[in-house]
């Protein structure tokens, strides 16, 4: 049996003792798998006996590799005898280690905290507004409307909104900078895609006309051979285009969709702009309720787990980097920041994360949610149906561990449910919401 000492800072230290008999079976496995690392005089290595092995070298020679041999299962087995939620990787230490008398060491580990709970229901959140005006059907089809605009050409002097068509060539201090070239290169004025002050300056140019644009690269440009540097771009008009939108009417309504007539149009955006923002308000609702019963709640949090959490968020943002065909090295270097600088910056979010998940863990504890055969099986239906599987040779290939992560899930969902069910709507939104 396993002694168990509990020590301040989630921390906890297992002495454990591994029998004679175990140790001695570790020992000659030990040897079996790692002779061949001695050379011994007289015998092929790998094919010296033990006894022979240890003459050279020394008594102990084996009780390095044995012990990794043997401390796992005894360790494990005390952990569970003590039911204990460890963490993060035990730092282990030897206290005494014989071939006659076996091992005895310590496994000093870090726990999950205790979460003190404060309010979890009635968390005070915006009055929903579960309306869609006219004028917002009417900003959307709006732009519809400009979606299908279509340019003509003009000939007159560039305005506003209107659309050129042009080749330019930038310097700086005289030299021509990579990048800083294009022909039959579109360009809306007005619309700021470009460096400020570009746009401007090419108001009131005609087709066929030529005109240097000086400008100034932001100081925060991310080409930094050019950021806070002046530059002119020589530039030739080709065509200058006036923006026409089509008119509002049923044939519009029949070329960009099912239905035949603006009112049908409207009707149907109406109700799907309702249903949307039905989902983000109470997406809305449910995080601002999460969040104030984890501001209600106290927990201190092991380095560890803050640690794993921000692993496991620039991990994710590596792959997505790497779905998009970026490298993480080159992405760095455009921030101007380091790996360890990334890592200072997302620790506040990686705390904030590590304590939702203890938070609500601790509200299903004191709730006693729980996943019920009933919602594991809908939602492994549900899963399967989305990933386009039968839902029978799905179930088929799930393990313990799968039907747990489905478990896990469920239990979230149901807690962030009823902490979302039992906050309290305020009707001074701009309060609730800090």
């Amino acid at each position: 049996m396993a002694q168990l000492e509990k020590l301040e800072g989630n921390k906890a230290k297992l002495t454990i003792t591994v029998d004679a008999e175990t140790f001695r079976k570790a020992l000659n496995e030990a040897y079996k798998k790692t002779a061949g690392r001695y050379a011994v005089q007289g015998f092929r290595k790998g094919h010296a006996p033990r006894k022979v092995i240890e003459t050279y070298y020394g008594a102990g020679v084996f009780f390095e590799d044995a012990f990794e041999l043997c401390w796992g299962e005894p360790y494990d087995e005390a952990v569970k005898e003590h039911d204990l939620f460890v963490v993060d990787r035990p730092d282990v230490d030897i206290l005494s280690i014989s071939e006659e008398e076996g091992v005895v060491y310590t496994a000093e580990v870090t726990l999950k905290p205790e979460v003190t709970l404060g309010e979890y229901k009635g968390i005070a959140v915006p009055k929903a507004d579960y309306t869609v005006s006219d004028e917002d059907v009417m900003k959307a089809l709006e732009e519809e409307r400009e979606h299908q605009a279509r340019f003509a050409d003009v000939d007159r002097p560039a305005e506003n909104g209107d659309r050129v068509l042009l080749d330019y060539s930038g310097s700086v201090d005289g030299e021509k900078f990579d990048g800083g070239t294009a022909e039959d290169q579109t360009l809306v004025l007005g619309s700021n895609t470009f460096i400020p002050g570009f746009e401007d300056q090419l108001i009131g140019i005609k087709a066929g006309e030529s005109r240097d644009v000086n400008v100034t690269f932001p100081t925060e440009y991310h080409a930094e051979h050019l950021a806070g540097k002046a530059a002119v771009f020589a530039c030739t008009v080709k065509a200058v285009q006036k923006k026409e939108l089509p008119e509002i009417d049923d044939d519009f309504i029949g070329d960009i969709s099912e239905f035949e007539t603006v009112d049908a149009w409207k009707a149907d955006k109406k109700a799907k702009m309702l249903e949307e923002k039905k989902k983000s308000l109470d997406s809305m609702r449910e995080n601002l309720a999460v969040k104030g019963a984890c501001d209600n709640a106290t927990v201190d949090i092991p380095d560890c787990m803050i640690d794993r959490q921000v692993d496991y968020m620039l991990q994710d943002v590596k792959y997505r980097l790497a779905g998009s065909g970026l490298d993480w090295n080159t992405y760095l270097k455009y921030l101007n920041t380091t790996e360890t600088e990334m890592r200072k910056n997302y620790r506040a979010e990686a705390e904030a994360r590590v304590k939702m998940q203890l938070v609500i863990d601790a509200i299903a504890k004191a709730e006693n949610v729980q996943a019920t055969d009933g919602d594991i099986e809908e939602e492994i239906k549900k899963y399967a149906e989305n990933s386009g599987t039968d839902v029978e040779t799905f179930k088929a290939q799930l393990t313990d561990a799968d039907r747990e992560y489905f478990a896990d899930r469920i239990m979230v969902d149901k807690t962030v449910q009823l902490i979302a069910d039992a906050a309290v709507e305020t009707e001074e939104p701009e309060k609730a919401a800090e």
